[in-house]
């Protein structure tokens, strides 16, 4: 134990020290403190003001103001992006400071302008679209009344031909006859009407102008060649030009009524062909200056939103930024006096000396003859944890996070997630032909962070991006063990020197049924390439992945361990110490680091020994003779006396912990009912500062904390054989991985090689390639991503991990700037 006292306490593995501090402000640095500590980012201030709404705080009015103003922005935004324009940030050394007020008049009346040119706009396209309708419908209708005059001409030139040319019918002829042979264009009520309607309505429009006038009407269309802008819904449609004839007046309300209700535009079509050509001539001639005056509008509004786009990005993040420092002021108090604002925040002690800085700078800018007075307070809450990370560490960082943010203080497993989680995923993974394609990618990604960066990606491009790092280093480590396993695409080489066996003959024909033979030292470097192929390749295989699962398995849960001791100094528990470490520590190892044992000394020697019989047996018949199974001196001693000490180390952390802890709370509360007859001011454990009271206030529940003690051990003692055959997983995904790049590679791309056609060499390089990339390099990567996340958040994060804290959110303008509306 004292040599276990001497290790360092780990303070750079853990968050950072964060203290509690109050701020007097006064009213007129305000705001311009407030600035400063956004842009310094190393304080999270604390709603004193929760218990109010919205509406009832402070800067409630400038907080509107700021979100007028982004609401404006919003529509610029808009209209630039449906012009097809881009917005450009100003030049650093091109930009104006610019107060709030200013940039509120600029904006109301940049958008005035822009409502104004949008109706002008809007007024001119739909009169435009009418006169273009129009056009249509002159075009069409004016064919269908030029064939129907020559029709009704045909007829009467045949009847003067045939009928009236005699002269016995022109004395016979009565008054009524006469007359309309006199005014042929009078002799029916025959009336008509023309317009436009969008085809898909033309079927169900037809049917029902037919239903109305029962049959007494001729209906012509024609549908349009192109796409007609409709003027009421500003949008693309198929237009299809009609014609109505009818006769009557009751038949005219009804056509107009059916027609409005269908949403056609009707447009009035002289029957002379004179009157047609002159107003067609008067439709194009105003559609042209049309056209003229909507390009000098659209070229004089992209203007103006180019000179807006151009500095967008400036106005938006200051607006940003404004509100949300009057969001910050709404979180702090007004004093008694009114003149000074009370504020509270988390900032890490390093940063004490910074804030103390930027806050005497705005004292300083704001012409205050009182500065802001900065103190320290004692803190009954835990305070947030802060881990500093840059952009190599965040992605691990937030791996540790998804899974719960870290107690304060408390050891962060995020510092050995670096080098454990991809190295993990590559003992599943283990392919250097595999690892170098990931390395590629993340290459890729990280050449060009900055261009990714700035721009919007999708979910996968995104998630991707964020762990570039992860992926990097995962891609090594994949190259590292597929070098130890000899597999480039499942293919084995000669990389490091020559196998150390060869055939028994020279065909080796008898390679695969009967074995090889050694004539040589051992491979230097990784698994010895002629094991590919062999009778044995299977089984030696499975031994040597399965017996390394077990041995990091065991490795990395003892890593947990150790770091609960940590845990335990750290935070001054010498219970957690004594009677959870000791004992877990002894259970595991007596247990499953006597198995890891067992596995190296079985490397070291050659011996035969059976394992399984070894571990199964040391429960079922400890005092039994080992016989050929026993791999070194005094090995059935060891094993009863590890066996005895696994079973007293349950007891051990059962029992233990919860009677101290009951002992502990009768000793401290002795007495307690007779200090309520006077008072001490040295009463220490009554300080409502103090974090420790809170504890001690709270009621002592001994059946609670047993109850919980001993699921805590069950859980250990169960989990610590699930545990460790959890780890098993490296080994099946290994083999998995290997085996079915095995399959791609023999039963696609070897198989198609073997034909002398081109063709079927190509298809089977194109399905291995596809093979490869969406099933081995995605899912397969994403697979052992999964399960290597499991093993860092399950086996080895329970060991000592509480996850139970809540992050450390500053506020800071540097989140703005990639922060959406």
């Amino acid at each position: 134990m004292n040599l276990l006292k001497d290790l360092p306490a780990m303070d750079h593995m853990r968050s950072e020290q964060m203290t509690l501090v109050q701020l007097i402000i006064p009213v007129e640095s305000a705001h311009g403190a407030i600035s400063y500590l956004g842009d310094l980012g190393l304080l999270e201030f604390k709603d004193l003001n929760a218990d109010k709404s919205p509406f009832q705080r402070t800067f409630v009015n400038q907080v509107k103001r700021c979100g007028e103003m982004s609401r404006k922005l919003r529509f610029f935004s808009d209209q630039i992006s449906k012009a097809g324009l881009s917005s450009s940030s100003t030049p650093s050394g091109m930009q104006r400071e610019m107060d709030l007020e200013e940039l509120e008049i600029q904006l109301a009346e940049h958008e005035i302008e822009l409502l104004e040119m949008n109706a002008n706009s809007e007024k001119l396209s739909r009169t435009y679209n009418e006169l273009l309708e129009f056009k249509f419908v002159l075009q069409k209708a004016g064919g269908f009344l030029v064939s129907a005059q020559s029709h009704v001409i045909a007829q009467e030139q045949e009847l003067d031909e045939n009928v009236y040319s005699t002269e016995d019918y022109v004395e016979d002829m009565s008054l009524l006859e006469q007359e309309l042979k006199q005014a042929p264009s009078k002799q029916s009520g025959l009336r008509f009407i023309s317009g436009i309607i969008c085809s898909t309505k033309i079927t169900r429009f037809e049917r029902i102008l037919f239903r109305a006038t029962r049959g007494n009407m001729l209906f012509n269309q024609a549908p349009l060649d192109e796409y007609v802008i409709d003027p009421s819904s500003n949008e693309k449609v198929k237009r299809t030009v009609f014609v109505v004839f009818f006769s009557g007046e009751q038949a005219k309300s009804k056509v107009l009524k059916i027609c409005e209700a269908f949403g056609a535009n009707c447009y009035p079509v002289p029957e002379e062909i004179n009157k047609q050509r002159q107003i067609t001539r008067e439709v194009l001639s105003r559609l042209s200056e049309f056209e003229a005056t909507l390009d000098a509008g659209i070229r004089h509004r992209n203007k103006a939103l180019t000179s807006i786009g151009y500095h967008l990005k400036e106005w938006t993040l200051l607006v940003k930024k404004e509100k949300a420092v009057y969001d910050t002021l709404n979180m702090l108090n007004f004093d008694v006096t009114k003149k000074c604002l009370v504020g509270e925040g988390w900032c890490p002690l390093f940063a004490k000396a910074q804030i103390q800085e930027v806050l005497q700078r705005a004292t300083m800018d704001s012409n205050s003859q009182v500065g802001t007075i900065f103190q320290v307070m004692d803190a009954e809450e835990s305070p947030p944890t802060y881990f500093r990370t840059n952009r190599f560490t965040h992605a691990f960082q937030e791996i540790v996070d998804a899974y719960g943010v870290a107690r304060y203080q408390e050891a962060n497993p995020g510092v050995y997630t670096v080098i454990t989680f991809p190295f993990l995923f590559a003992v599943m993974f283990g392919d250097w032909g595999h690892g170098i394609c990931l390395l590629l990618g993340s290459l890729i990604l990280i050449i060009r962070e900055k261009r990714l960066g700035s721009q919007k990606l999708g979910n996968f491009m995104e998630m991707a991006f964020g762990g570039r790092y992860v992926i990097l280093l995962m891609a090594l480590f994949s190259i590292y063990c597929g070098l130890i396993y000899n597999e480039f695409f499942s293919v084995p080489f000669h990389i490091f020197g020559h196998s150390a066996y060869r055939c028994r003959d020279l065909t080796c024909s008898d390679a695969s049924r009967m074995g090889l033979i050694k004539y040589r030292g051992p491979y230097p470097f990784g698994v010895d390439p002629s094991w590919r192929g062999s009778r044995s390749e299977l089984p030696f295989l499975n031994s040597l992945k399965m017996k390394m699962s077990i041995l990091l398995g065991v490795v990395q849960m003892n890593l947990g361990i150790i770091l609960s001791y940590f845990n335990g100094k750290f935070f001054g528990s010498s219970i957690d110490i004594r009677y959870q470490f000791v004992p877990q520590m002894i259970f595991l190892n007596s247990l499953f680091g006597y198995l890891a044992l067992l596995i190296i000394i079985k490397w070291c020697t050659g011996s035969q020994a059976d394992l399984y019989h070894v571990m199964i047996y040391m429960f079922l018949s400890p005092m039994d003779d080992l016989g050929e199974n026993q791999l070194f001196w005094g090995q059935r001693p060891l094993q009863i006396l590890l066996l005895l000490m696994a079973i007293v180390a349950v007891p051990w952390m059962l029992f233990p912990k919860p009677l101290i802890l009951r002992k502990l709370h009768t000793e401290r509360f002795q007495g307690r009912t007779y200090g309520i007859l006077g008072t001490s001011e040295l009463d220490f454990d009554s300080e409502p500062d103090s974090a420790r009271s809170v504890r001690q206030h709270e009621d002592f529940n001994f059946s609670e904390v047993f109850v919980h003690q001993m699921i805590h051990s069950i859980e250990f003692v169960l989990g610590s054989v699930s545990n460790t055959a959890s780890y098993l997983r490296l080994w099946a995904l290994s083999l998995a991985h290997s085996e079915l790049s095995t399959v791609f590679y023999e039963k696609v791309l070897v198989l198609s090689w073997g034909f002398d056609s081109i063709v079927i060499r190509i298809i089977g390089l194109g399905v291995f390639a596809f093979a490869t990339a969406f099933i081995l390099l995605m899912m397969e990567s994403l697979s052992a991503f999964l399960h290597a996340l499991r093993l860092h958040w399950v086996e080895f994060q329970n060991k000592f991990y509480q996850g139970d804290g809540h992050k450390f959110k500053p506020f800071s303008f540097a989140a703005l700037a990639n922060e959406e509306d």
